[in-house]
């Protein structure tokens, strides 16, 4: 049976343990993009955030946070709340969501970049730098293997059942401007498996995927409704 991926929360943050020999797709602005990780990590960084060193960052963070694992760590990082991570599953796919759409965004935006969010911990991704902390984070982990092909199906999966999750909630956007995801899957090289060919949102495995995601996002918007209304102005949920 193929190792699980297992998650923790630990001191403002959701360690993911991924199993040796997973690989991973994704848009972590720390340790993303292809890559193998031994952990996966979603960090509070709250409301008031500033920083761009975010390597540094995240490697203070990591130095008090849990035990080492001992390979590349993937890092997203939120202005949420983590202790609020909603998940989901479906037929062996699971996902985990930290959703606080502060200031949504839609995908194409007339009148180019946004002018800096008066949210505070929400700013505008510019140009000149990196994007504010993400507040849709969502990782998710399949028991199969994907060919590099599949992975690229299964972000764009991702990102669409996000999406429909978000408007279904009567939110005014398909998400933020600085959201991230994760998706993991083993590697079929070290299992010594054919690797799946689709998982866009009609196979198969995308079906299950973006089902999974669907229910994360949707039971992060029932717990927050929209619009936002917040006691503490200096917490994003």
């Amino acid at each position: 049976m193929t190792a699980s991926v297992r998650m923790v929360e630990l001191d403002g943050a959701l360690l993911f343990d991924v199993p040796e020999g997973w690989v991973a797709l994704s848009s972590a602005a720390v340790g993303g993009g292809l890559v193998w990780p031994r952990r996966v990590v979603n960090l509070d960084v709250g409301a008031d955030f500033l920083r761009t060193d975010l390597e540094a960052y995240v490697g203070e963070r990591l130095a008090g946070v849990g035990p080492p694992v001992g390979g590349p760590v993937t890092a997203l990082l939120t202005a949420a709340d983590v202790r609020s991570w909603t998940g989901g599953e479906s037929d062996g796919v699971r996902a985990w969501a930290t959703v606080a759409p502060t200031k949504p965004t839609w995908a194409a935006r007339p009148g180019g970049l946004a002018e800096p969010s008066p949210v505070r911990g929400d700013r505008a991704a510019t140009a000149d730098g990196p994007p504010a902390p993400g507040t849709v984070n969502i990782v998710v982990a399949l028991p199969v293997p994907l060919t590099t092909s599949a992975l690229v199906q299964a972000v764009g999966t991702v990102t669409e059942a996000k999406a429909q999750a978000l408007l279904h909630a009567g939110v005014p956007g398909t998400g933020t401007a600085s959201d991230a995801l994760v998706v993991l899957c083993p590697d079929s090289a070290a299992l010594g498996e054919e690797p799946v060919a689709f998982a866009g949102v009609r196979s198969t495995w995308g079906h299950r995927l973006a089902e999974a995601v669907r229910q994360a996002v949707a039971t992060g918007m029932q717990l927050h409704p929209w619009p936002r209304v917040a006691a503490d102005p200096d917490r994003l949920w």
